[in-house]
């Protein structure tokens, strides 16, 4: 199976090459952090492949000291772009850095004791399929 993306100024394509073992949706405090969200959302693969299509030179990475924790982004937006976790070998996907549609469904909810405050029961909050009056 092969998977294009891209980051959010478009100034880097990647191509994947393999499948997704793996799909979680963490919660630990470094990837709010990471996502500014409640939540990353990451796809993991032992076997696949990463080729860097276009502004490979932009792309930085960032390890936490003291920490598995790690990410790659663009350097021009600032976009979650994927990175190879060397010490598992194992590649790391951003699912939103993907321009094809994901196919698999998260496998679990990870470090959900340090979730945030106000991820609960958000399937019952109001959905809009834009901004608000639109």
């Amino acid at each position: 199976m092969t998977k294009k993306g891209s980051c959010l100024c478009g100034a880097v394509h990647f191509q994947i090459d393999g499948d997704f073992e793996q799909f979680f949706l963490c919660h630990c405090q470094h990837c709010q952090k990471d996502t500014g969200s409640a939540h990353a959302a990451n796809l993991f693969s032992n076997t696949a492949t990463l080729k860097w299509q276009k502004g490979e030179a932009l792309v930085k990475t960032f390890c936490l000291p003291g920490t598995r924790h790690q990410r790659a982004f663009c350097t021009n937006c600032g976009s979650a772009l994927p990175y190879l976790l060397s010490e598992f070998s194992m590649l790391v996907v951003p699912a939103g850095s993907l321009d094809d549609k994901v196919e698999i469904k998260p496998n679990a909810h990870l470090f959900m004791a340090s979730r945030a405050n106000w991820d609960d029961e958000l399937e019952k909050v109001h959905k809009l399929d834009g901004l608000p009056g639109n």
